[in-house]
Order: C-alpha cells, then structure tokens, then sequence
C-alpha cells in the first residue's frame, strides 16, 4: 500500500525518495509562505496606514500615500533581509 508521501520526488529512482528534490521543493515552499506573509504585512499595515474611509475607489493622496508606504516597505525589508544574509554568511564563516 502506497502512502503518497514522495510521488513526486523519486523521478526516475523507482519511487525511492530524492532528499535532495524534497529539500528544494520544502525550500520553494517556505519562499512562497513568506513571500505571502510579507505581502499581507505590507498590505494590512499600508492599508491601515493611508486608508480613512475605504470606499469604493482611492483618492490621489490615497493612492500616494499607498504607494509611498509601500516602497519604505520593502527597501525596509530588503535592508533587514540583506542585513541578515550577511550576519548568517559570517557567522557560518565562522563555525
């Protein structure tokens, strides 16, 4: 009885599982998760933000403010991220 955990990941090994495939496809699946969950973030917070009275179409200091929000975001996070990346790189250097 076939359980259906690694259907996808044995290729051509004869249903033997590809740890290597497992982790590629488990690292896409966590870029995904946060891809979304900085999307959320940045959407609730900006909204929050620039939003008074939603209706049914923004106003130009809606959409502005929106937007601006939005760029301090992400420069914000790419700042964090790429702060972090380097901090792991040296700590890794250093094992």
């Amino acid at each position: 009885m076939e359980s259906g955990f690694g259907s996808d990941f044995g290729g051509a090994g004869g249903g033997k599982l590809d740890p290597g495939a497992i982790m590629e496809q488990v690292k896409v699946q966590i870029a995904v998760a946060n891809a979304q969950e900085l999307l959320q973030r940045m959407t609730d917070k900006c909204f929050r933000k620039c939003i008074g009275k939603p209706g049914g179409s923004l106003d130009n200091s809606e959409q502005k403010c929106i937007a601006m929000c939005m760029d301090r975001y992400m420069d914000a996070w790419n700042t964090v991220s790429r702060a972090y990346n380097s901090r792991l790189q040296r700590e890794r250097a250093n094992m």
